[in-house]
């Protein structure tokens, strides 16, 4: 213990020592916690909208006035034919075409049924999908009012109808800040933790003073820790900041215990630490070392389910999320904070913690290669 304090105070020294990566710790995770959640935003709105109306009548004006009232849509253009409203679309000024026909309005009183056309400008795939999806639903709102007012109950077979009553249990508003918030704070402790401990060893070989480490009588397995409890200290400070900043800008209080939520964190920051000093053992130089952690740490972003779920993903990609620390993380800091889960409910994914950190620290200190 004696030694490893010594060490301690070295890797403290040097920390508070350098104030930008004080700085760097502290003010870049609260500004990308207060920034991201507002920019990723899984609600899309202003999709342009070109509209061709052929009818010009009274039912076709108020299926424009429903669309642009919605919210989602923007009037990007009203145009006389398809070729000027393909224009707009190639000139991205507008992200869809909706083409009303000649006699819509007779056709529906008359025959009950007609067809508008729909064109999507498919090179942003979420926004095609999305704006498609929001039109269509629009299209069929409309549809079920004309329903209600042509047709007369007496007319209308009565056939039993099922009414379905809906609730959003643990975020009842569908507020996606409410989801993503927690899940991008997950990230935030992923990235401080990996990339510092990434380059910490690295930086003493730059240095030259790792030398002067390997002459002394430490051993390997007192030196990774003496590397590994000052960042572990550290991602705790993080977290809590983000925490603190969840409920001061957010409003997100955590539903579960805070003891089950840092249990299960101080064991995640054993594994990412574990992981990025495990790089660092295997890199000659910083940069190395930086190329390495960013092209995981994409890894541990696109597939830790934060922007995409994991069922929704491939069968091989969701073999890759398993060994993705991350993955675990984002899904209890969802099941603690909004949830309320208890410890027996995170126990799994703790026990997967767990053993990724002592794999990951076992193999560092043994990576290690130690001289005197």
């Amino acid at each position: 213990m004696r030694i490893i304090g010594f060490l301690l105070r070295k890797e403290f020294s040097q920390i508070f020592r350098n104030k930008s990566i004080l700085a760097l710790i502290i003010v870049m995770p609260v500004m990308q916690l207060i920034i991201l959640p507002l920019a990723a935003d899984y609600e899309v709105k202003n999709i342009n909208l070109a509209v061709i109306d052929n009818d010009h009548s009274t039912y076709s004006q108020r299926l424009i006035s429903k669309i642009t009232a919605s919210g989602y849509f923007k009037l990007a253009g009203y145009n006389a034919s398809f070729k000027d409203a393909f224009a707009l679309i190639e000139s991205d000024k507008a992200d869809l075409i909706l083409e009303i026909p000649q006699h819509f309005e007779k056709n529906l009183i008359r025959e009950n049924k007609q067809q508008v056309f729909i064109a999507v400008n498919a090179i942003n795939g979420t926004k095609a999908n999305l704006g498609g999806a929001y039109l269509a639903g629009i299209l069929r709102n409309y549809n079920a009012d004309l329903r209600l007012q042509l047709i007369s109950p007496s007319k209308v077979d009565p056939l039993p109808v099922i009414e379905i009553t809906s609730s959003n249990w643990f975020n009842a508003y569908m507020n996606y800040r409410v989801f993503m918030v927690p899940g991008i704070l997950a990230i935030l402790v992923t990235m401080i933790g990996g990339f510092l401990s990434a380059l910490n060893i690295v930086k003493e070989k730059e240095v030259g003073t790792i030398e002067q480490i390997n002459v002394t009588p430490i051993k390997k397995h007192h030196f990774i820790l003496g590397k590994l409890i000052p960042f572990w200290v550290l991602g705790n400070v993080v977290f809590t900041v983000g925490l603190l900043v969840s409920w001061l800008i957010y409003g997100i209080i955590p539903v579960g215990n805070l003891l089950v939520l840092y249990g299960f964190i101080w064991v995640y920051l054993l594994a990412i630490l574990g992981f990025g000093l495990l790089i660092s053992t295997y890199c000659e130089t910083q940069q190395q070392a930086m190329f390495i952690m960013f092209f995981f740490m994409m890894i541990f972003i696109l597939m830790g389910g934060l922007f995409t779920s994991i069922d929704a993903m491939p069968p091989w990609a969701q073999l890759i999320a398993k060994f993705n620390p991350a993955t675990y993380l984002i899904e209890v800091m969802r099941m603690v904070i909004l949830k309320g889960s208890h410890l027996r409910d995170v126990l799994p994914h703790l026990g997967k913690v767990f053993l990724f950190a002592i794999v990951l620290n076992t193999w560092a200190v043994i990576n290690y290669k130690k001289t005197t």
